[in-house]
């Protein structure tokens, strides 16, 4: 499986598209069983399984007898088929360990709050098997029974794009999974994106709709189908913060969280982030035709090697405790390089008029 697909599931789970549990286990209690609790039942049957982490399973549904979910406490009969569900296929995937710096914000027994960098692929896949987000997660709760490295996708209630920057929240109980995926799902998480798009927005604000699915001639990336004819339903709401001559900052915010959505969004209004190359914002898209302007766009690409987007807010309700819990963080240097450069450039002009 890609990292692309990798997203693209992820996707899914986060507007609760995918409906479907995954059997992992599958056991049938002989003839002979006697009365007993079904954590006790599934520690001695299970690998590498402790008893809170099989309550914790049950306690999310993930643990089903005769097809219907139960709680821990359930007592297994003779001749019950006890099954154990995901909501991902089961597959071998080695989660190793490695000793990354994280830039953690906040951090309690349930969740951890950790700002990214552009460039860190968030999870193991083909090409990028070490030096992922996942792998530093798996170092860093080396010790945490309760972080489960055998799920293919760890603590992720969500996901940014590898070149996008910006505040993630990882669970480290399926509990605070589940609690804070739901929220994902019914849309009462906050995040808020800034991002530099090429052009000048006609509006000070404004909403972006239209379904995302694959590209129908390049399925690496993704497009806006406004018509709904593919892809997924998705929404961005945005807002121009700063206009610099030929780009503007702009402020997103999802009301959904599909794959790529701001990217594909803005390049379907026609003003695709700036120096995103799988969405033509790494050409020199408005503008005049004068060298020193070439010269200079040229090197804002090489400031800012990357698409110029970072999720820099984040807001949850804590999975436990049910207080709102709020976080900013810092738009990262080489988007602020590329703010005050554009910035320069507008002054200057100015000042030749």
């Amino acid at each position: 499986m890609t990292e692309f697909e990798e997203e693209e599931l992820l996707d899914d789970e986060e507007e609760g598209q995918t409906a479907e549990m995954y059997e992992h286990y599958r056991i049938e209690a002989d003839s002979g069983q006697t009365l007993l609790r079904v954590d006790k039942f599934l520690l001695s049957r299970l690998p590498n399984a402790s008893r809170t982490k099989i309550q914790e399973a049950a306690e999310a549904g993930n643990i089903l007898v005769n097809g219907k979910a139960v709680k821990s406490s359930y007592k297994v009969k003779p001749k019950d088929i006890v099954s154990v569900v995901m909501s991902y296929p089961r597959r071998e995937i080695e989660i190793i360990p490695e000793n990354i710096p994280l830039n953690i914000l906040y951090e309690d027994e349930e969740l951890i709050v950790l700002n990214k960098p552009a460039g860190m692929v968030v999870h193991p896949s083909y090409g990028h098997y070490t030096g992922t987000l996942v792998n530093a997660l798996a170092w860093h709760l080396k010790d945490n029974p309760l972080f489960k490295t055998d799920d293919p996708r760890p603590g992720l209630v969500h996901r940014i794009d590898k070149d996008t920057s910006g505040l993630l929240v990882i669970a480290k109980t399926e509990r605070a999974k589940t609690n804070l995926s739901l929220q994902f799902f019914n849309k009462t998480s906050d995040r808020k994106y800034v991002a530099v798009c090429w052009g000048n927005l006609e509006n000070e604000q404004g909403t972006i709709t239209g379904h995302i699915g694959r590209n129908l001639t390049n399925r690496k990336i993704m497009a806006c189908f406004p018509d709904g004819s593919h892809g997924k339903h998705a929404v961005t709401h945005y807002r121009v913060m700063e206009r610099l001559g030929y780009v503007n900052v702009v402020e997103c915010i999802l009301e959904t969280g599909r794959t790529h959505q701001i990217r594909a969004h803005f390049k379907y209004i026609k003003h695709p982030l700036f120096n995103d190359r799988e969405y033509g914002g790494n050409e020199i898209l408005k503008g005049t035709t004068f060298s020193k302007y070439k010269q200079f766009v040229n090197n804002c690409f090489d400031i800012c090697p990357r698409q110029a987007l970072h999720a820099k807010t984040l807001g949850f309700d804590h999975p436990t405790t049910g207080q709102r819990m709020s976080f900013d963080s810092e738009i990262p240097e080489d988007m602020q390089q590329l703010i005050q450069k554009w910035r320069t450039y507008v002054q200057n002009r100015e000042e030749i008029k």
